[in-house]
């Protein structure tokens, strides 16, 4: 065979995996454009270190979220209450600190329990009594956010303790006090960034040397390393903006924790592979032995404990609960997950997905208020980009 036959045959490979994964590319590849794009239009604004952590600070809570969001979905399902949970949790948190003076550890434990049983008992009303659960977490919406207002008296609650408040606001100390062009520069934080994209390049190419050994490897070469290149460019990049101002914010940490675990429950359990299962076709999930009514009940749970915990670290970024925390909320975590590539019938979606989509929807809110568009605009734009992205996902799907 020729070098221009092989190097056809090449191209050609690669042109049919990426149709087979356009959805994934071209999530990424939005995220990329819309970034550029706001850094071009915002002067510099958007990349630099002060923003880049204000962008991850204002958007945690609703990645956080999302994770939760993401199984309900592709289990099926929708959840209406969680912007009303996060808040009524955050209002019983501002009332065990602030005003009876319980201590943090208490506090936090019981806020996550509190979150993971309002999740689970809607999540029995969905799963045994088969009612809708959009009309299960519309009656939780209305509940919690009454009882946010009943708690809190229809008034602010704070502040919080200063260690509380080190969830949402602190960094990860930096031990090595080294300076770059005359700056304080958190060293750990770029230390820490370069060890987690080894990680995640070792792990990938370990993937990829199994699936070789038993012939599934599908991924071209070229796409394969072109892609650990570009996690490598941009874990060390963003590491090194975070070190350049205070390090890595202790709700960061958070983050990624969550989102390692999520994705290892999704891709590498048999309870991951029975929500994909049971969205796919709930009967057919049943008849093969699943027990469907257990597994909605634990995504629920799954998801009242997440959205107990964004409740918590909003209420430590904002350092106070007050009684419209959380409005909002559901919808862009909704969002997030559907312009993730998640599928309005279940079954499809991708926790990485739900991420790129919760900070495009990030980027697009911190780029449009940099550049001053007002928040009816906004509003605007952000449900046209939600309703392309069913779209799209609509379309693809009719044409596979």
């Amino acid at each position: 065979m020729t070098d221009t036959a092989i190097q056809s045959d090449a191209r050609a490979d690669i042109m049919r995996f990426i149709k087979r994964n356009i959805r994934d590319y071209a999530l990424l590849l939005s995220l990329l454009v819309i970034m550029l794009f706001f850094q071009f239009t915002t002067s510099g604004t958007l990349f630099k270190p002060v923003n880049m952590t204000n962008l991850i600070l204002q958007n945690s809570y609703i990645v956080i979220m999302a994770l939760g969001m993401l199984l309900v979905i592709v289990a099926g399902h929708i959840d209406l209450s969680v912007g009303s949970v996060s808040g009524f949790v955050g209002a019983v948190a501002a009332v065990m600190m602030v005003n009876w003076k319980v201590d943090i550890f208490t506090t936090t434990t019981v806020c996550l329990g509190l979150g993971a049983i309002i999740g689970g008992t809607q999540g029995y009303f969905v799963a045994y009594y088969k009612i809708p659960a959009f009309i299960v977490t519309l009656a939780g919406m209305l509940i919690f956010k009454g009882l946010a207002l009943t708690v809190l008296g229809g008034a602010s609650v704070g502040p919080f303790p200063k260690v509380f408040q080190l969830l949402s606001s602190g960094y990860v100390p930096d031990i090595f006090g080294a300076t770059f062009n005359g700056e304080p520069f958190n060293l750990l934080a770029l230390i820490i960034g370069a060890a987690i994209t080894a990680l995640i390049i070792y792990f990938n190419f370990r993937e990829r040397r199994i699936q070789q050994e038993h012939g599934l490897a599908e991924e071209p070469n070229a796409i394969f390393y072109g892609r650990n290149v570009l996690i490598a460019v941009a874990f060390i990049g963003f590491s090194f903006l975070m070190a350049k101002y205070k390090g890595l914010p202790n709700v960061l940490v958070v983050m990624f924790a969550l989102i390692t675990l999520f994705v290892f429950l999704t891709t590498r359990t048999t309870f991951g592979r029975r929500i994909y299962a049971m969205g796919g076709n709930e009967k057919a999930a049943k008849l093969s032995g699943i027990n469907t009514e257990r597994l909605t009940f634990m995504t629920f749970a799954i998801m009242g404990a997440l959205a107990a915990l964004a409740g918590l670290v909003f209420a430590a970024r904002l350092n106070v609960a007050t009684p419209k925390a959380g409005l909002g909320f559901e919808l862009d975590v909704i969002a997030a997950c559907f312009i993730g590539g998640a599928a309005t019938t279940g079954g499809v979606g991708k926790i990485v997905g739900a991420v790129i989509g919760a900070f495009i929807m990030g980027v697009m809110n911190n780029g449009m208020s940099i550049m001053g568009i007002g928040i009816d605009w906004q509003q605007v734009i952000k449900g046209v980009v939600l309703m392309l992205a069913v779209f799209l996902d609509v379309y693809y799907k009719d044409k596979a």
